[in-house]
């Protein structure tokens, strides 16, 4: 049987780092294009309508866990879903809601 390993990588998660990467997201924050994508007011995440005011800025793969602040990984989301998804990456984000909607 084969075993498989995945494929090591490194990933800069020193305080410098996450700190340039939150300063690129604050610049990203008061662009047009953040503007535009939270102007719809829904939430990635749970789909639910905001006042754009009342949006997060959700990294999709969180810094520590080696995101970027990026236009791809950057989303729209409303406080409660930003605040539960913690560190957690897409995947285990889609588990968690999985296991809630099973109860």
């Amino acid at each position: 049987m084969m075993k498989f390993e995945p494929a090591a990588f490194e990933v800069d998660l020193s305080e410098d780092h996450i700190k340039k990467e939150k300063a690129k997201a604050r610049k990203l924050r008061d662009s047009a294009w953040w503007k535009r994508k939270s102007a719809s007011g829904l939430c990635h995440y749970c789909g639910g309508t905001f006042r754009p005011s009342e949006l997060t800025m959700d990294h999709k793969i969180p810094l520590g866990r080696g995101g970027a602040s990026t236009r791809e990984n950057l989303v729209p989301c409303c406080k409660k879903c930003n605040t539960e998804k913690k560190n957690l990456l897409p995947a285990e984000w889609q588990s968690y809601l999985e296991r809630l909607a099973s109860r």
